[in-house]
């Protein structure tokens, strides 16, 4: 690990206590790692709002029985093809489906690219897991 440098915080009792039921249900061994992670989560978030190079997983849920649906699916895809690092597809029934795209690129367009997907018809559920490629982040 790099240079550690220890610092003190001064929080109310009631949050301390919550935050360490927290920390504990979350099986953290310390408060060091848990506010670690989140100053790394406050950072991945300000990288996506600044437009930053980031990292993410968009899933992806429908019915493949839905007309032209697959086909609306893939054109969005090829349209922001250089986003698209890999996809993986997998079958949850008769007809439903999830789709997972690793994408690598700036923040607006990994969003546009969410909100495309979004916007198909038949498409019943589309989420984003945000990360970072900085190695000030992880």
């Amino acid at each position: 690990m790099a240079d550690l440098v220890r610092f003190g915080v001064s929080i109310e009792q009631s949050l301390h206590k919550r935050f360490d039921e927290k920390i504990t249900r979350q099986g953290y061994q310390n408060r060091s790692e848990a506010i670690r992670d989140l100053i790394r989560n406050s950072l991945v978030k300000e990288n996506w709002d600044d437009n930053a190079v980031v990292a993410g997983g968009i899933s992806i849920v429908y019915n493949h029985h839905h007309r032209d649906l697959l086909a609306k699916i893939m054109d969005v895809q090829h349209d922001y093809y250089d986003l698209i690092i890999s996809s993986q597809h997998v079958h949850l029934g008769h007809s439903g489906c999830l789709e997972i795209l690793v994408v690598k690129g700036k923040s607006r367009k990994i969003q546009e690219l969410c909100e495309s997907l979004k916007s198909i018809k038949g498409v019943r559920h589309v989420g984003i897991t945000k990360t970072g490629i900085s190695s000030e982040i992880i």
